[in-house]
């Protein structure tokens, strides 16, 4: 009943940052627990970040805790996810994702835990 769709990005140099945007339509993410994966060719997906359904409770993959962050505006009915200091390994298809939990406080962590995704939004780091 959400549809999402990433944007945000491209190419940026090993060292920089970039934030990527996430817009839901047809529903409020504050309805939805939120969250960030990505998946680099012959990978599986890998969890980044994700966000309570009341927005109080976020949680991060250890390796990436320290520079990617996950943010939401409840106005603009977008979900963000900031990163900074990137890495050629950092390179990947990035989604967003959206869980009908019926928990306010829990996080999800793993794909098969969601039940909406976006398209994607491809981030190249370069060396």
């Amino acid at each position: 009943q959400v549809q999402l769709v990433e944007s945000g990005g491209g190419l940026v140099q090993a060292g920089g940052s970039l934030r990527l945007f996430c817009a839901a339509s047809g529903r409020s993410v504050s309805s939805y627990a939120m969250g960030w994966f990505r998946q680099a060719p012959g990978k599986e997906r890998e969890f980044i970040a994700a966000m309570s359904q009341s927005g109080a409770r976020t949680y991060y993959s250890d390796s990436m805790k320290g520079r990617f962050t996950i943010s939401r505006d409840n106005a603009g009915n977008t979900v963000y996810l900031q990163m900074k200091s990137l890495k050629p390994e950092d390179t990947a298809v990035y989604y967003c994702a959206a869980e009908a939990t019926k928990d306010n406080w829990l996080v999800y962590t793993r794909p098969g835990e969601y039940d909406y995704w976006g398209q994607g939004t491809q981030v190249t780091v370069s060396s």
